[in-house]
Order: structure tokens, then sequence, then C-alpha cells
């Protein structure tokens, strides 16, 4: 979307003075809310306006009295972690009802009330729409009822909607992500990480159920996430005949070793006619067909508990900014939006288009037109949905078409949650594809040493959730080693390159690519994909194993938090990695609630270090008495922790105490995030299909040949696509002496920060979304 011109369009020309905004959680409960209370509340006292909490969510509204209440910006503190909603939720009947609605207008109106902002699923949605609709109606019953009076009428005659979802299923068209689904993915796949061990040891066969009962995303993301061997869904029903076609995918995959099987079920799996498939069904299934020692495990509401991720985290502090963004542009004339995520973009939707193709979804499956019910889900679903297909079954090696070319795989760098992932991913849809696979051990020093094998479909079972590099990597850079490596290339008779790695990944790429004219031998097809905890690589949003070290990094700050409550008036100094990037110290801030953070990014001298402290102090008056801040490795080589620590210490004397702690490779190791697999394998299957088109165009006379600047690129998210780039083309956009992009889009975030922490800022909102129509046709994917 082109960025707005219109200068007036400042953040500072929005105020919310003589505003009053009503925040409500409706309908079933979701990690992530409080995040989205908390920022609605931060974010409307920010802009001047008064901010009420409405408990109980509709019921609430009905009640009134000690239900609705005025927020402060204390009340909302320490609630960032914490899972479900504080303010309440309620399924409400009365609120279905005239009268029900005319109490709640009447409660809106004695506060002044004309702007909410509701949390919930589509069904709260479609009520606040309604109630909107029949605002003027309500307001003159309670005139004619002398319940208000005419004045008061006129004053609050028009009511603002804004909507935010929140909702595990991840059930809402028109949205990439609900508040709370990517916490329950972690529920799920923790479970499931669990059950593998002792599956292993029995050689079980497990039976999961899943929540979703109208929408499969849950089962479908953590079947792709922990590699299942089978999932069924409401959306996708299985083909007839799908009993023996799955007992026979079990005993395969057993006798080619492996000691147990997953089978994901969501709890509305219906087949073909419409019969539900429950747990129990499968399980009988498998023993009478199989004899298999088959156990079942219902999650159930386990996938709505805990402490949010770092994603939701984020997710519904933007969206609350976001949504009080548009609180404040509303007129009578644009209809209800509601803020969700594109990609990786805020955009502003009509509510009741999205309730609309919701709703749209349900009848297509009612019609048994299940084909139309996956395209309404949107190209998220759509894309995961197609992702599976590709890796959920192995053809016999007779049925597999044979390409005779060879695809070499590596991993350069550091190492990343979710490289394995990605290389299982890129090691089955190749096999796919026809061509033969190769392993290549610790990056390009591996390569020019020749450990370099061919990988099998069965080599990399199991990998998905396994944490660091499996195949070794090194920082080792190809361009001392280049004769060695095209040696290696003709010995192997490599047609193409998959490097998966961090920002050496990128150098790698382009000292190849640089010495085609000399080495012809490095004219074939290469792809690079971004994985590093930095996300330092040009070209991307995100990279493979970020996500996973955000959720270490703000699971660490939850803790040391925590160890404060009971000392009182203690600031806690936090050091994260990332080389010169900020964006783990920047993100981990605004997903842990700090209250400062330092980056190289963004410089800073001594007097903002004085006016930190001074913040901090004004903070110990109130009831918070805790602080957060976060340095980046290399934040500043002067002002290092020790330094700020020490500066801290001194001038907090008599007022706080401060505790420094380095997080160091705690933020690179773990079992993977459900983002990092999901995107990893995502990413990951994209790519071989790119490099299998390539093949063919750049094969003549025999042999392949490619040296355009198109065949050596980075597979990056740049905010709502994904796409090809090359490397040569990034080179100007790349910081090399401190290894980050130029421009990161990051740094938008980062004055949010500041805002949820109270310091006076500039919020950029000329990228703050317009009203778009929701798009039923699929955007063209960039290639």
């Amino acid at each position: 979307m082109a960025k707005r011109q219109d200068t007036n369009k400042l953040f500072e020309n929005l105020s919310g003075a003589g505003k009053s905004i009503g925040v409500l959680t409706s309908g079933g409960d979701a990690q992530g809310m409080n995040a989205a209370v908390r920022a609605v509340v931060r974010m409307g006292i920010y802009v001047g306006a008064k901010v009420y909490f409405i408990h109980e969510g509709y019921q609430g509204m009905v009640d009134g009295g000690d239900n609705i209440e005025e927020a402060s910006w204390e009340s909302v503190s320490s609630m960032l972690q914490v899972g479900g909603t504080v303010i309440g939720s309620a399924r409400c009947k009365e609120f279905r009802s005239h009268e029900g609605r005319l109490k709640a207008a009447h409660h809106l109106v004695q506060r002044g009330i004309t702007n909410l902002c509701v949390i919930g699923g589509d069904g709260s949605l479609t009520g606040a729409n309604l109630f909107r609709e029949e605002w003027t109606g309500l307001l003159e019953e309670l005139v004619q009822q002398s319940l208000i009076e005419e004045e008061a009428a006129q004053n609050n005659s028009e009511l603002h909607i804004v909507g935010m979802v929140g909702s595990i299923d991840n059930d809402f068209c028109g949205t990439d992500m609900t508040i709370g689904t990517d916490s329950a993915l972690h529920r799920i796949i923790e479970v499931v990480d669990a059950i593998m061990t002792t599956a292993q040891s029995h050689q079980r066969t497990f039976v999961l159920e899943v929540m979703g009962r109208h929408c499969g995303y849950l089962a479908l993301v953590s079947a792709l996430a922990c590699g299942a061997d089978w999932v069924l869904i409401p959306e996708m029903p299985p083909e007839d005949g799908w009993e023996e076609r799955m007992c026979q995918k079990l005993s395969e995959n057993r006798s080619r070793g492996s000691r147990l099987n997953i089978i994901i079920v969501a709890e509305g799996a219906i087949d073909r006619q419409g019969k539900a498939i429950t747990v129990d069904n499968v399980k009988d299934l498998v023993v009478s067909s199989l004899g298999f020692d088959t156990r079942v495990t219902i999650l159930g509401h386990v996938q709505r508990g805990g402490t949010p991720s770092a994603f939701d985290r984020i997710l519904a502090s933007r969206m609350g900014v976001e949504a009080v963004l548009a609180l404040l542009e509303a007129s009578d004339s644009t209809p209800a939006c509601v803020v969700s995520l594109c990609g990786n973009q805020a955009v502003r939707l009509p509510l009741m288009e999205c309730v609309q193709m919701t709703q749209d979804v349900q009848k297509a499956m009612d019609e048994k037109n299940f084909e139309e019910a996956v395209r309404l889900r949107g190209r998220s679903f759509e894309n995961n949905l197609n992702t599976y297909k590709l890796l959920s079954y192995h053809k016999a090696d007779s049925e597999l078409r044979n390409s005779s070319f060879n695809v070499a795989v590596l991993n350069v760098g550091a190492p990343a949650a979710g490289m394995n992932a990605a290389v299982r991913s890129a090691v089955r849809v190749g096999i796919t594809e026809g061509h033969k696979m190769f392993a290549v051990n610790d990056g390009f020093e591996g390569f020019y040493k020749g450990q370099i094998k061919e990988i099998k479909w069965g080599d990399v079972a199991g990998w998905t959730g396994q944490g660091g590099s499996i195949l070794g990597t090194k920082r080792t850079l190809p361009a001392k080693h280049f004769d060695k490596i095209a040696e290696q290339i003709r010995i192997h008779n490599i047609n193409a390159l998959l490097v998966i790695g961090g920002f050496e990944a990128f150098e790698c790429l382009l000292q190849l690519y640089e010495a085609r004219t000399s080495h012809e031998d490095f004219c074939i097809p290469m792809c690079m994909l971004p994985a590093t905890i930095s996300n330092n690589v040009p070209g991307t949003d995100l990279s493979i194993g970020a996500d996973t070290s955000l959720n270490a990094i703000v699971e660490t700050c939850d803790r040391i938090k925590q160890s404060a409550s009971g000392t009182k008036r203690r600031v806690f100094i936090i050091e994260t990695m990332g080389g010169y990037c900020g964006y783990l110290a920047s993100v981990g801030g605004l997903a842990a609630g700090a209250d400062t953070v330092y980056i190289y990014e963004e410089p800073f001298d001594i007097r903002d270090l004085q006016s930190n402290v001074e913040h901090l102090t004004e903070k110990m008056k109130t009831g918070i008495q805790r602080g957060l801040v976060l340095r980046n490795e290399n934040s500043n080589e002067n002002f290092t922790t020790d330094f700020i620590n020490q500066l801290y210490s001194e001038e907090g004397k008599g007022v706080f105490d401060c505790r420094k702690n380095v997080l160091g490779h705690m933020q690179q190791g773990g079992a993977p995030s459900p983002f990092d697999r999901n995107f990893g394998t995502k990413i990951a299957a994209k790519a071989i299909q790119w490099i299998s088109r390539k093949l063919k165009e750049s094969y003549k006379d025999g042999k392949v040949f490619a040296n355009t600047e198109d065949t050596a690129c980075l597979l990056g998210m740049r905010r709502r696509t994904m796409a090809f780039q090359p490397v040569v083309h990034l080179k100007d956009e790349t910081d090399f002496a401190h290894r980050i992009p130029k421009e990161q889009w990051w740094l938008k975030l980062h004055p949010l920060m500041k805002i949820l922490a109270k310091y006076k800022t500039s919020y950029d909102v000329s990228d703050s979304g317009q009203m778009e129509p929701v798009t039923r046709v699929r955007p063209k994917k960039a290639d």
C-alpha cells in the first residue's frame, strides 16, 4: 500500500481529548487478550482519551454498575504475561435481545462512551456491529423513556466500533493470525514433543484431538510442525477409502524404522458424507487393522491456557495500538472495522465483510464444497494445506518421476532453531520432485572437504522438533576454497544449491555468484533461506530461528520480573544477542514490557541515559516498583552493560537497586517454536519448487547452465508476500560493516514500546492501515 502523502496525517495531530473508549473481551478466552487490553488502555490514555474496562464482556455492559470502570496506566501493569483475560469474558444471551442492548446503550451513555474496542470471535464482533446499527434508535428509545436527556443523546450520537480477533482456532477470514493461535500451537507442540519420547520408547501410535470445531487450522499447523503421519480436518475431509490408505501409510512408516505414529484429529473432523470422525474411531481402526498399541490424548482446555507466546504479545500490542488509531480516525461514514495482520503488515478490514466470508466457509462446508471452503479460509491456510500434502506422502521409488538432477543442501553460519525443519522439508519435497538430494555437513568447510552424501526420505524423520543444526554449520566463506568447491560440485555432479543460514549464507551466495565468471561450475541455480536468531539478513522481514529466540528472551524476562515481586524497587538490565541488529532487544522489549531498550540503530548519549534513570525514578513512585531495561550486545562500544548497570546503580541510589543479566547462548538453543518449524517447512518447500523450475529452464544440451542474476536468489518475506530476490540486487540494501540491512521494518515498532512504557515519542502512522476491501481472489504470487 502506498504511503499516505497527506502531511496532516501525523500521529501528534491525533488527539483523543474528550473521547471515551470502552474495551471488552467477549466469547472464548485466548492468550494475548490481556496484551491487547493493555495496549488499548495505554495508547488511549497516551492520546488523552478516557479508557474504561467493561468487565465480563457484553454481560458487564448490560449489567452496568461496577462492571464498567475507568482504567489507569498502572491498572494494566503486569498483565502482559498473563494468559486468558483479566477483565473477564462471558457468553451473554441478554445482549442478543433488544432489551439487553437498550440497557447496554444506557450504561455507555451514562459514561459518555461512544468508542468500543471489542476483542473476541466473529459472534462477538457481529453483535457489536448490530449494536452500532441500532445505536440511533436505542438512544431515541432512551430519550422517550426519560432515561437520558435529549442533550446526552446528541452528545453521544455516533458509536464507533473496532474489532480485534481473539480466538485460538484462527477461524476468522481476512486475517492471517488471530490473537491466541500461536500460543495454542505452543501448548499443542509442547504436548506432542513430550508424547513423542514416550511413544518412541514403547513403539506406540498416538491419536491426538486438538480444538477446532469448525476450523482445522490448529490441527493442520501442528501436524506440519511435528511431522504427523496423518491429519483430519473439517475443511478437507479425506477421500472415501481413507481408512485403508491411512493404515497403509502407518505400517509403511513402521517398516522404514519409525518407532511411533502420530495422528492429529481436529474436534470437528468429518468424512465426505459429513459424519463425525472421532479420536476413538481412529484408535479402533488402527487397533483392528494393524494391531498397533494405540493411545488417545485429548488436549482440551490446555490449549487455551498458559502464558501468551512472544508472537501473540507483539501481535496483540500492535493491534491494540492500531485499534485506538482506527477509533480516533473513525467517522459516521466509515464502516465498523477489524484490525488484523496480513503477512507482516497491520491492516484494517470492514468487519462485516470478514464476518460474511467466515460464514461463507461454513456454508461451503455444509454444501460439501470443500475446495471453496479452503480457498475462503485464505492464503495462509491454503499454503499450509498444500505444504502438508507435499510432505505427507512418500511414493515408492518406482512411482517417483526421475529428474536426474542432484540438489545439495547445507547450513551456514550460527545454528538457529528451525534449520532442521527446513532441511527435512527441502529433502522430502526434492525427492517428491524427482531429484537426488545431497546433504553437506559443516557448511562450506565440509563442502570443500567433500563431506557430501546422499540423503533419503527416512533420514530426516523426526527432524522438525530438533533444535540447532543436525547437518552441522560453520561460518567459513567459500572465497578461499573456490577451486576445491568447484571440484566437489563436479565429483558429485551437483546441479543446484540450497543454502540455509544467516548473514554469512548471504555473503556466501554473493561470492559464488560473483565467481561465476571464473568458475563455470557455479553456474547452477542457487537459493538461500534466511535462518538466524539475529534477523539481520537483507531482503526479508523475518528469519527462521528469530521467533524461538524471542520466546526464550521473553520467558526469561518474565521470570526475572517475577523475581522482583518480593524485593520491590529493582531494575534489571538484560543484555541480548543480535550482533549490531537490535531486533531481539527491540521486539523482545515490546513483548516483555521493557521500560527502555538500547540498540545500535538508535544512537543514544549520556543525556538519554540520564532521562531514562529519571523516568524509572518517577515510575518507582507509583505502584509498579520494578524496571526492565534491554541492551543489545553491540548497541554502543563504550556504554557497555556493566557501565549502564553501574550508572543506574549510582543514579538510582536510595530509590532502586540494579541487577544485570547477560542472556548469552540460551537464546540460540531450545526446541524450535511452532512458528519457526512451520516457517522453515513452508519456505524450504517453496525454494525447492523454485529450484526445480530454474533447473528445467537452464537445462540445455545435456547440462545445467544458469548464469543470470535471477538464478542466485534469497527467498524472503516482504510485508505481505514471499519473494525470490537476486542476491546481487540486495547488495545496495546492506551495511556490510555492521552486517545489517540499511532499512529495517521493525524500527517502526520501536516507538510502540516507548509509548507503552509512557515515553513521549513520535510514531509514524503513515503506514497505518487504511480500510481495505477483503480480497476473495488471491494476490498473484511474487516470484
